[in-house]
């Protein structure tokens, strides 16, 4: 009679009595209807970790060796044969390979191993028999079989024999010979501490403010302080599938043995077969050390019993319960209650970066820049808008030199849009920069002047902005800028642009002179989050603009939409214009004259 019962710091269950045999279709019923229900009546809904036992893991495997004869060859060549002429030649075929199989019982065995299931070798047939020289109770068990398979006379194995994970023989698979890999390779340092080691599984703990002040790195950590603080060493179950490959009169000596096989299971249920089964890729090739290099073949095929479609079934409705009940742990870790914005309010989220700046005359550059908010726009009070980078000094990348800042900033603001009779169409975020530089002799100069319109949709956008500067004629002003730096600069950064400021019908800028420089590329990450898309989300709207979520404004937002798919027609014919030959544009001015003559 076998006996259950669920324990833990919450309380115990009552105890389970189990009179039949345990198979597998009745584990999953106790898995089912006991220590699911228990785990909930004691966890509630707290996580928790299933262990089982890998004690009964229905893993068979079929084994078979067979040395390289001539016989052996000459048999497999007409083996092939046959097999390409299906209509003839079989009968005869398989008398010569029964022929030569009853003649050469010593070249080839075939063997089916069980998980665990031990056989025995001749060197471990020789030790045990002698009682005297058992001493641990598995020791005395191995005599007690050895005695009475040599009464019973029913020996299967000859050759290939098995080390279960009860044996002390089980840890020694790196020293071992290995018929896959040569003899002279010696397992690494890491090799051997990362053997039966997974990575740390990351929990989630209250964080501990405690944290000690000193002592944060410890130079001569313990093994113990090792296991707990950087690996997890898992429960491991290890077999080992031998042969001995010693001449067919001298079996029994230990340096003949070799290692065809290693089975590994852990306590999540997973099987590592090492190396892998044939499945119809021919035999692996193996290769003895020694005097006599023989050669053999190792054939690998899965034995193991196939699992019923009901049990399958029920194996699929267990991890479908498994996996609704984690499904439902982590909703009650994340909870429901998110923030959201009062409606008709839409809250835009930025995480960006200045990745580089290039095609600058100076070294050293930084940036300097801060964001507008245009009208309806708003900002939490203690944030700040504005940011300065670190001097990147340029290195060589192509034809330009190139300075890479990765210089990363973030900020929130929120949209209302109160009246909707104004005429001025609602405007997005604008981030002004400017690019200085500063030398060694700390004289810095002005590199240029650039702007950059937060995106209306969210998402990822690679953005490269081009820049520009004030430019004073003459020699003098030249000078000046080589020598003592400086260079002239604009009063108001948001000049780059139409300013926010600017009231009038018209702006003018005739006379004021500039010069293109180079350009400062940006990562943005937006995020919009709004009542009005849940709304839709619910209902089913088909997604428009943003204007449109939020209520009203679409003709307004239609505009928009149209003012911005402009701007980026007007980039791609510039684009394509810088691409034509000069000559072919140069010779469009006399033309234009001519036809207005």
């Amino acid at each position: 009679m076998m006996v259950w019962r669920a324990m833990s710091s919450a309380g115990v269950d009552p105890i389970c009595y189990i009179k039949s045999k345990v198979s597998a279709v009745f584990s999953w019923k106790i898995l089912q209807h006991f220590i699911l229900l228990s785990a909930d009546r004691c966890n509630g809904d707290a996580d928790f970790i299933f262990q089982q036992d890998v004690a009964h893991c229905p893993h068979c495997e079929r084994v078979r060796i067979q040395r390289v004869t001539s016989t052996a060859a000459l048999s497999h060549h007409l083996q092939q044969q046959v097999l390409s002429q299906q209509e003839r030649g079989i009968i005869e075929l398989d008398t010569f390979v029964s022929q030569t199989r009853s003649s050469a019982t010593g070249d080839e065995e075939e063997l089916v191993v069980g998980w665990q299931e031990k056989f025995f070798s001749q060197y471990e047939v020789d030790l045990y028999q002698t009682e005297s020289l058992c001493q641990t109770p598995l020791e005395k068990q191995y005599h007690a079989e050895i005695v009475a398979m040599e009464k019973s006379r029913k020996r299967k194995n000859q050759r290939i024999f098995s080390y279960t994970d009860f044996d002390r023989f089980t840890n020694w698979e790196e020293q071992a010979q290995s018929l896959m890999i040569p003899a002279q390779n010696s397992t690494t340092f890491l090799a051997d501490r990362m053997a039966n080691v997974r990575h740390r599984r990351q929990e989630r703990r209250p964080i501990d403010t405690n944290i000690p002040k000193t002592r944060l790195v410890v130079w001569e950590p313990s093994t113990e302080f090792m296991k707990n603080s950087h690996i997890v060493n898992t429960s491991m179950q290890t077999m080992h599938i031998m042969a001995d490959l010693g001449p067919a009169g001298k079996l029994g000596l230990k340096e003949n043995e070799y290692v065809l096989c290693t089975i590994r299971a852990d306590s999540n249920g997973v099987i590592t077969v090492k190396p892998d089964f044939n499945n119809n890729r021919g035999p692996y090739r193996l290769e003895t050390e020694g005097e006599k290099r023989e050669v053999w073949r190792l054939y690998l095929e899965n034995a193991s019993a196939p699992i019923h479609s009901e049990e399958k079934q029920r194996e699929q409705r267990m991890y479908r319960d498994l996996y609704s009940r984690h499904k439902d742990y982590l909703n009650s870790l994340v909870g429901q209650d998110f923030e959201m914005p009062p409606p008709g309010i839409l809250r835009l989220m930025v995480n960006g970066e200045i990745v580089s700046a290039q095609g600058y005359e100076y070294d050293n550059l930084y940036v300097n820049f801060f964001l507008e908010l245009p009208n309806s726009w708003s900002s939490v009070p203690f944030q700040s808008l504005s940011g300065v980078t670190q001097t990147c000094r340029t290195c060589t990348l192509g034809k330009d030199n190139v300075a890479f800042f990765s210089y990363p900033f973030s900020f929130e603001s929120f949209f209302r849009k109160e009246d909707e009779s104004e005429d001025s169409l609602p405007k997005w975020p604008v981030l002004y920069f400017k690019v200085l530089s500063l030398d060694f002799w700390q004289r810095y100069r002005t590199e240029g002047y650039g702007y950059l319109v937060v995106p209306s949709s969210p998402g990822y956008h690679r953005v490269t902005c081009h820049t520009w500067r004030p430019l004073q004629t003459g020699t003098v002003a030249e000078l000046r800028r080589f020598f003592i730096g400086g260079a002239p600069e604009l009063e108001d950064i948001s000049d780059v642009r139409i300013p926010g400021t600017f009231k009038g019908d018209h702006l003018s800028r005739f006379g004021f002179h500039t010069q293109t420089t180079g350009s400062v590329t940006f990562n943005l990450n937006c995020i919009q989050h709004a009542r009005a898309f849940v709304d839709a989300n619910t209902l089913k709207k088909k997604r428009q603009t943003v204007l449109d979520q939020l209520g009203g404004h679409s003709q307004q937002g239609s505009v928009y939409n149209v003012l911005e798919a402009f701007q980026r027609a007007r980039k791609r014919m510039q684009e394509a214009r810088q691409s034509l030959p000069k000559d072919l544009i140069n010779t469009t001015g006399p033309l234009a004259s001519e036809s207005s003559a």
